[in-house]
């Protein structure tokens, strides 16, 4: 009976560390996944994030504020003005400052399409929107005879007033 019990005494061991075993190889293997996981997730934002700052520097808006435009509009019936104050966006620092060394003819094209409006016409937020496409228009134009059209990619309105 003696050397019955041994061998019962035996597996009872060998059991118990197979289970803990188990328990250490699936604990690790657990560990390693979520920790792969978390650095795989981790550095895809850390990724994103680093292009997302590459294109804000290269991206930067450059603005151009143009100084008040105070106008007579087209009478309809009554006489009216306009005050206005206008911002432009352009591509980078060196094509802004290409437009202001141009900045007496922009402002002649602005007067000129300014004092052709009625009040009727731009006082609604469709007729402001249609008069920033036509401003847009016309300040691409080239300033000189053999000379590239501009590239002004907004207008924005900073003061808007009809009186």
């Amino acid at each position: 009976m003696a050397q019955e019990n041994k061998p019962a005494e035996a597996e009872a061991p060998a059991k118990s560390s197979k289970k803990k075993l188990i328990i250490i190889i699936a604990a690790v293997v657990l560990l390693a996944g979520g920790g792969g996981a978390a650095w795989y997730f981790m550095g895809a934002k850390a990724d994103h994030k680093k292009e997302v700052k590459h294109e804000e520097v290269e991206a930067a808006p450059v603005f151009i504020p143009l100084e008040t435009f105070t106008v007579n509009l087209q009478p309809d019936p009554d006489e009216r003005f306009l005050q206005l104050d206008i911002t432009m966006q352009v591509k980078s620092a060196e094509e802004g400052e290409k437009l202001k060394a141009q900045m007496p003819q922009i402002r002649s094209r602005l007067l000129m399409l300014l004092t052709s409006k009625q009040a009727a016409e731009i006082s609604s937020a469709e007729g402001k929107q249609a008069l920033t496409e036509e401003i847009i228009t016309e300040l691409k134009k080239p300033y000189t005879e053999k000379g590239k059209p501009q590239e002004i990619l907004g207008v924005f309105f900073t003061s808007f007033v009809i009186q």
